[in-house]
């Protein structure tokens, strides 16, 4: 298979779980709405797909077709937590150069991820944000190895200055404060703010400041980042590369809830022997090197 139709083939890939990732966003605001629209959105996602297709058949040379899995093992496909992006980006390059297999990511929200697992049955290795969302797809029998990689501790992140003087998360119930936080129902970054400020007492209490939920961390990263919000809660991690542009607040530790991040093969892989051996890297030494250059804290930890 030549480079110019693996890239294609990719770009294929990332319309496909785009279309369906917005299907999904879409069809959980519109539950028990014009089901006519959602039916108009379904037939444009099928008439993009159906053009990218096109465009591989028509417009890439052919080649003899492969023996069954020669090609298939050159290349995985990961659901990855977007929050995941900067170390899971690195270690796939260093993956490709130790196996000779490219690795194709999927970020989003872990919990957008699962629902397109479930709805598309296809690809190699699951890595969402937090053990409860992995825990849901080994119950529906997706996932059949796993590993634990680096926690996810949550922060109050605030723009550089701290225009806002949040000095603790009852802060963020002051009137005026623009909060920002993740959707519970796309990102575990969302679902975990929801049950700290619950534990905390104030989930009810901040709701009037909410101006918005993104449906992946990295949103919440820019929203703050810009200056459009005074305050977010965020997994720490998420944060490296913008001390010039964030500040930090720490959550103490009986107020929080640290989350550990899991990764596993998925039971309908085509390439299940290299797709365990992606996981087993994520989680090598080498792997959690790479997590730990992007301010993760490697899993296991004495502190947690």
């Amino acid at each position: 298979m030549s480079e110019q139709k693996v890239e294609t083939e990719k770009l294929l890939y990332r319309i496909v779980y785009s279309c369906i990732s917005v299907m999904i966003k879409i069809k959980m605001k519109m539950e028990g709405r014009n089901i006519v629209a959602l039916a108009l959105i379904a037939i444009a996602v099928i008439v993009c797909v159906s053009a990218a297709a096109f465009y591989i058949v028509h417009e890439t040379p052919q080649t003899p077709m492969p023996v069954h899995g020669e090609e298939s093992n050159k290349m995985l496909m990961v659901y990855s937590g977007a929050g995941m992006r900067k170390p899971m980006d690195e270690i796939g390059t260093l993956f490709e150069q130790k196996y000779g297999v490219s690795v194709n990511y999927n970020y989003g929200g872990s919990n957008t991820l699962l629902s397109q697992i479930e709805l598309t049955q296809q690809g190699d290795v699951y890595m969402p944000g937090a053990t409860m969302y992995i825990e849901r797809a080994r119950d529906k029998e997706f996932v059949d190895y796993e590993q634990l990689v680096a926690y996810h501790i949550p922060v109050i992140a605030v723009p550089e200055g701290n225009p806002a003087n949040i000095t603790c998360l009852k802060d963020l119930t002051k009137p005026g404060v623009k909060v920002v936080l993740g959707d519970a129902k796309a990102a575990a970054c969302g679902k975990i703010a929801n049950k700290i400020l619950e534990k905390n007492g104030i989930l009810d209490a901040i709701d009037a400041n909410v101006i918005a939920r993104t449906g992946t961390v990295n949103e919440l990263v820019a929203d703050i980042c810009m200056g459009t919000a005074d305050a977010s809660i965020i997994w720490k991690a998420s944060l490296a590369g913008t001390e010039n542009k964030t500040d930090i607040i720490e959550i103490p530790k009986e107020q929080n809830i640290i989350k550990v991040i899991p990764i596993g093969t998925l039971t309908f892989s085509e390439n299940k022997d290299m797709a365990k051996k992606f996981v087993d890297f994520v989680t090598s030494d080498e792997g959690k090197a790479v997590f730990e250059k992007y301010g993760f804290t490697s899993y296991p930890n004495a502190n947690y």
